[in-house]
């Protein structure tokens, strides 16, 4: 028989096979909080990874001349999206679970979604509201008004712009854009860059000041989170499929790192890197990232849509996922469905989470407090978790369901606050008869998800197999999905 403990009894538990054997406990009652492995994320990453899935839109003339990659000499006069509303793709994203909408405001072509002061090679031109609209100012209303956060998206490279190529007279143009989009349209969550630029061997060279466009954003919104190749605040998955793999460290050494480089030897993160830098796993809807009537049919699949969320979300990463507006200016209702579909799969795999204030039982509890206990990893309060002694790399929490319960998803956080710590652990459920392997990764970090099939236990146990320093684990679920879910 295994005898269950409870924290506030102020004993500790060893596990030894599947024994769990009672100690009393001598140490102090209110021992100091484990201290930060560094790098620790700052306020702003938290809150970056806190919204788990976001939304990409990419709009422009493309999306009327039928390509990818716009030449930069096209008619201004062929953008006219003639049923626009920026509430509608607000309403789309939230309904489909995203916190965020970053939008195209340049993309490679130059043409400017908004009306610049720098160039005519904007809105101002176009038929669109007579010359005189603007949708960055449509989409960044429609978001706050709507409760998602807003970013943008604004091209270093410039097929239009004729002072691309004097690289100090194009770094000076591009950084007023950039003044424009921070200055004029409220909050601004999240800056994305890219280093594209696809000029060939004896196209223009432009050498882009990024250090100086970085701390331009911090400036003038510092809040707000930084994407590249490389950071500052968030790196780039290094694929467009949708997945991030294990391990995926949310730490980096910038220095080894740029943007427009591959990164390759970085795509995992680097364990022990001097820097944090989470993922951001990028991926379209559909096989383009720009509107195409001919895709309509190719919105990808509930069952894609679920894999990716697993491998990214659930993958220690943030989900930045593509929904390109068509040419009325609407996100498209094949899009729209398969969100709704995709939101309401997740809604209901973890509506309910089965290990949420059950008993539970630690092999060690940071000086057996039960501030540090397992139950809170149980609790839903990200703000509490249960922590170890200091060198003690290796431990496990027991959940006791009380019955037999059928679950096939598993929910591990770590408290990414004091740095990210785990490099092995395995989940393992009880029968009533023996133990059996459920999966297992090697890292955490902000959340990690596994999906196996279905069983029914009446114990859970989450072993800590290896870790930098003491665990800290803030939550530890346990779900059933729906019937039929993959």
């Amino acid at each position: 028989m295994i005898e269950r403990l409870h924290t506030m009894t102020a004993m500790a538990a060893i596990l030894m096979g599947s024994i769990l054997v009672a100690i009393p406990e001598t140490r102090a009652a209110s021992p100091a909080p484990p201290a930060p492995v560094p790098p620790v994320p700052t306020p702003r990453q938290v809150a970056w990874q806190e919204r788990e899935c976001i939304a990409f839109a990419h709009f422009g003339v493309n999306t009327f001349t039928d390509r990818e990659w716009g030449e930069g000499k096209e008619d201004e006069r062929v953008f006219n999206p003639t049923a626009l509303d920026a509430r509608q793709w607000a309403r789309t994203c939230k309904d489909g679970g995203l916190r965020m909408i970053i939008l195209t405001a340049k993309h490679h072509d130059g043409f400017c979604l908004w009306p610049s002061k720098y160039t005519d090679h904007c809105v101002k031109k176009s038929p669109w509201q007579d010359g005189k609209g603007d949708v960055v100012r449509e989409v960044a209303d429609a978001c706050r008004e709507a409760g998602l956060d807003f970013g943008v998206y604004l091209s270093p490279w410039d097929r239009h712009e004729p002072c691309y190529g004097d690289s100090p007279k194009y770094n000076a143009h591009y950084m007023n854009q950039l003044t424009e989009l921070l200055t004029n349209y409220g909050k601004v969550s999240e800056a994305w860059f890219d280093g594209a630029c696809g000029e060939g061997p004896s196209g223009k060279r432009q050498v882009y000041d990024f250090p100086a466009y970085q701390a331009l954003v911090r400036k003038l919104q510092p809040d707000a989170v930084m994407f590249s190749d490389a950071g500052p605040d968030v790196r780039w998955v290094g694929n467009e499929a949708g997945y991030a793999a294990d391990p995926n460290w949310a730490t980096i050494d910038r220095s080894k790192m740029g943007i427009g480089q591959s990164n390759k030897d970085q795509t995992h993160g680097l364990f022990g890197g001097p820097d944090w830098v989470p993922t951001e796993v990028d991926v379209s809807i559909r096989p383009g990232w720009f509107y195409h009537a001919a895709e309509d049919g190719k919105v990808k699949s509930l069952r894609q849509l679920v894999d990716i969320y697993y491998a990214s979300v659930g993958m220690n990463g943030v989900l930045l996922l593509n929904i390109p507006p068509d040419r009325r200016g609407l996100m498209h209702e094949n899009d729209a469905a398969r969100l709704r579909e995709f939101r309401q799969v997740i809604a209901a795999t973890f509506a309910e989470d089965l290990a949420r204030g059950k008993p539970a039982a630690a092999t060690n509890v940071r000086g057996g407090a039960a501030a540090f206990g397992p139950d809170n990893a149980l609790d839903g309060d990200k703000a509490t978790y249960w922590a170890t002694d200091d060198g003690v790399a290796a431990a496990a929490i027991e959940v006791d369901l009380g019955k037999p319960t059928a679950l096939d998803r598993a929910m591990v956080q770590e408290y990414i606050r004091l740095g990210q710590r785990v490099k092995r652990f395995v989940v393992e459920a009880y029968d009533g008869q023996a133990w059996k392997e459920l999966g297992r990764g090697q890292t955490i970090g902000y959340k990690r998800l596994l999906r196996f099939p279905a069983v029914t236990a009446t114990k859970v146990r989450l072993k800590i197999e290896d870790a930098r320093a003491c665990p800290t684990i803030s939550a530890f679920g346990l779900f059933k999905s729906p019937d039929g879910a993959k």
